[in-house]
């Protein structure tokens, strides 16, 4: 069990680095629809970068024989009442930067949590008959305020590794 529990994390790193390449490709070919491929590539990688901590937990939990070991979501594991009820250091450091918003962990489950939220049209001023009827828009692949890097995606990566090779060592039984 505990080996198809490595699997499924790494299996999710993987694809979350395969997402974050093909942002990097968009980025770099500068294509009419580079903003609609990062996004795609963006969207893929949290989804990835969700699982493969989702599947950290499940080995954090396998391993402690927690009940929670199937729980479906994260934040149904990283919480307070289930760290008291089964305290292990591997979930309490999980837990608290879950809880910290401005971790990373906190950020990227923040992040995962707008993906599932309905669009909403931005709101527009009334617009002033003097003004121009065409305007100018840029195509290319800058982020929009408020979004994403890939940078910190790309960090985000490499703390889930750090800290999967951190618990697996932790937690051999030798």
């Amino acid at each position: 069990m505990a080996n198809e529990l490595y699997t499924r994390t790494n299996q999710k790193l993987y694809f979350a680095g395969l997402a974050l390449d093909a942002w990097r490709a968009a980025d770099t070919a500068q294509a009419l629809n580079a903003r609609t491929q990062i996004q795609a590539a963006r969207e893929g990688a949290l989804f990835h970068l969700y699982g493969a901590v989702l599947g950290l937990c499940h080995e954090i939990a396998g391993y402690y024989r927690l009940p929670q070991a199937a729980a479906p979501q994260v934040e149904q594991l990283l919480t307070r009442e289930v760290l008291d009820a089964a305290p292990s250091p591997e979930l309490a450091e999980l837990v608290d930067l879950a809880l910290e918003r401005q971790s990373w962990l906190g950020q990227l489950l923040a992040a995962y949590r707008q993906l599932f939220e309905p669009p909403r049209e931005a709101k527009k001023a009334k617009v002033d008959p003097a003004l121009a009827l065409i305007t100018a828009v840029d195509v290319g692949g800058q982020a929009e305020e408020g979004e994403l890097g890939l940078d910190s995606l790309v960090a985000w990566q490499q703390q889930i590794k750090a800290l999967a090779t951190r618990f697996r060592d932790g937690m051999s039984e030798w």
